[in-house]
């Protein structure tokens, strides 16, 4: 028979295999994510599966990235988790801006969230899951 403690920790299980394929982005698109689940905001049970895939806590000014690389990162905006990259943006030869840009476009096709490397925002990053990138063409990841 089936406990409501049985039925939880199934449910809790799910909700955290849910959570790694979104943090792996094999089989689930990394994009943005809600983060409630019955009503509940989740969002701590998902720092927790960030943590355990060694996603880390810090802002873009503390990731160590070089040009023409980039970082995954995540970063929560209320109940919701944006998947994007840590990079450099590149303007001229000269002008260079490191940022987080969320995988998600406005309607301008920008990075709908942009967090610069002075914000103190928290971001989650697996700096070894670096990526070469193309810097002169960005949009094409």
């Amino acid at each position: 028979m089936m406990t409501t403690a049985n039925v939880r920790s199934q449910l809790e299980k799910k909700l955290r295999d849910a959570f790694k394929e979104i943090i792996d982005g094999r089989s689930v698109k990394r994009s943005k994510h809600e983060l409630i689940f019955g009503g509940v905001d989740v969002s701590n049970v998902f720092i927790e599966e960030l943590d355990k895939k060694s996603f880390v806590p810090t802002t873009v000014g503390g990731v160590q990235c070089a040009e023409g690389r980039r970082v995954p990162a995540f970063t929560i905006e209320g109940s919701s988790a944006f998947f994007g990259w840590v990079f450099w943006e590149k303007f001229t030869e000269l002008r260079l801006r490191k940022l987080f840009g969320s995988v998600v476009r406005n309607e301008k096709g920008d990075w709908a969230i942009q967090i610069s490397p002075g914000s103190q925002k928290t971001i989650y990053v697996n700096s070894g899951q670096a990526l070469d990138m193309d810097i002169d063409h960005p949009f094409e990841w």
